[in-house]
């Protein structure tokens, strides 16, 4: 598995974010999605990875800069095909390097809090997630939990 840097450029990784983003609307209320669309990834204030193998993409994970001591996963996304192999580990680790290397103090997430999401609640914890209260410009979601851990 290859990490790397991403442009957004590529339509396998446009085809990954769109069905991401088909997956939380069809699982949520509009008001309580919080996956950004492509466009918004594209942002300055935001990095995105991929993970390859042989050509394929195994997922996509994002660092978005909430302030110079702060930043948030977004868009954490295993393709279907590669689920179990250690992708989101993976790519979570990677954003997890970034924040140390950027000084970031804290790292926080907003995921869903139902059943379908039960996987990353436990990816989160078994990398030192703890759930917080609503963070930057999110408010108090009854379909969201918010988690963040120290970045050391």
């Amino acid at each position: 598995m290859e990490i790397e840097i991403d442009d957004l450029s590529r339509p396998q990784v446009h085809a990954l974010l769109a069905a991401h983003l088909e997956a939380m609307h069809a699982g949520s209320p509009a008001e309580s999605v919080h996956a950004l669309p492509l466009d918004s990834l594209r942002g300055p204030d935001i990095t995105v990875w991929t993970a390859w193998e042989d050509g394929t993409l195994l997922g996509i994970g994002a660092l978005k800069e909430l302030d110079h001591a702060h930043g948030e996963v977004k868009s954490m996304r295993t393709a279907d095909a590669a689920r179990g192999r250690g992708v989101a580990t993976a790519l979570l680790g990677e954003i997890l390097r970034a924040s140390r290397e950027r000084g970031y103090a804290r790292v926080s997430l907003e995921t869903g809090r139902d059943e379908p999401f039960w996987p990353a609640h436990r990816l989160y914890e078994r990398h030192g997630f703890v759930n917080c209260p609503p963070f930057a410009d999110y408010g108090p979601d009854p379909l969201s939990r918010f988690m963040t851990r120290e970045v050391r």
